[in-house]
């Protein structure tokens, strides 16, 4: 028996955000755990109910990370799950210990990087055009407390986004966590569990296990839905500013090559704050196609630099970028 209730949140968010139209080809992201399989049997009895009027193909990419013993369990329960339902199912086994080791980054990060290239690679190898991964409500809700005990602005108050550059979607965004679980339960599905999930080892398992049910034991039982409801206001503000920054951006840019953008630095320091910030962080991102290394310390710098108007004074934030007051101009040069 199909969870109706559970079906219909996931449909409601495919409308609400369109993240997915009729002859689409998706990419699911599935571990095996409750989120992803859960995700698996949703779409795969949307597409096939005539009455929903949604027709996408969709194929499954699992990694097998190599970490947990049960890896190998994992993998099988997918496949074993793609032939019932007949879903072309691909998989791969990476190191990721070794990755992380070699790289000298956290397993967390490696194991996230591997996973998306794997994505990648399938989306290329099936002519697909859309990467569907399982965060929930939960999820985005972690990433929020996450965000703001490290000292995030705005941005890190909207959480998970549904739909990111139009490539990878997350259907089960507006779902929680324990109505998953219940869908697999009613559904006679029976998800693999991850045992590591459970260690406070992590921040975000810290975050999950011990900040969320503290707070809703000591505070307010409804702590998801209340940050999840901030994170929907955050999303409306913010989508404001950044429409005004937009507009203020067209204004003061003069120049725009591939290595160098040029801002008008009399007009940069007429603008209030909040707008100079993130009009930086705005050129920043559409020259180098990120802000990734560019911290709030940076910025107040930048700013600091252009408001003194000496001409030949520089900063150079991180190893690609150099911005550079000059001529009456702001510089942004690709290093």
């Amino acid at each position: 028996m199909i969870n109706m209730p559970l079906l219909s949140q996931v449909l409601n968010t495919i409308k609400k955000y369109n993240l997915i139209q009729n002859g689409d080809k998706l990419v699911l992201g599935v571990s095996g755990g409750p989120d992803s399989i859960c995700m698996l049997d949703i779409l795969n009895n949307i597409r096939n109910d005539n009455k929903f009027d949604l027709n996408y193909e969709i194929v499954v990419a699992h990694i097998n990370h190599m970490i947990r013993e049960e890896a190998k369990e994992d993998e099988i329960f997918v496949k074993n799950f793609c032939e019932k339902i007949n879903v072309k199912f691909y998989s791969k086994s990476i190191d990721v210990q070794k990755i992380a080791n070699n790289n000298r980054i956290g397993t967390e990060e490696a194991g996230r990087k591997v996973r998306y290239d794997f994505f990648d690679e399938i989306l290329q190898n099936t002519n697909s055009n859309k990467i569907a991964v399982a965060h929930n409500k939960n999820d985005k809700v972690e990433t929020i407390i996450m965000n703001i005990l490290r000292g995030s602005g705005i941005v890190g108050l909207r959480g998970i986004e549904p739909i990111k550059n139009n490539k990878y979607i997350r259907p089960l965004i507006d779902c929680e966590r324990d109505d998953i679980e219940e869908y697999c339960k009613s559904n006679n599905i029976e998800p693999r569990i991850d045992k590591t999930n459970f260690e406070n080892i992590y921040s975000r398992n810290k975050t999950r296990n011990v900040v969320i049910p503290y707070i809703k034991q000591e505070f307010n039982p409804n702590i998801i839905q209340t940050i999840d409801r901030l994170s929907d206001l955050v999303k409306e503000e913010d989508n404001y500013l950044q429409m005004e920054v937009e507009k203020k951006y067209k204004e003061l840019i003069i120049q725009e090559s591939s290595k160098e953008f040029i801002l008008d630095l009399k007009k940069f320091n007429q603008q209030e704050k909040v707008i100079k910030s993130r009009i930086l962080l705005y050129t920043i991102s559409r020259l180098l196609g990120s802000t990734k290394g560019i911290e709030r310390i940076h910025i107040e710098d930048i700013i600091k630099l252009c408001s003194n108007n000496i001409g030949n004074k520089y900063l150079t934030p991180n190893k690609n970028i150099k911005i550079l007051i000059k001529n009456h101009n702001i510089y942004f040069i690709v290093l």
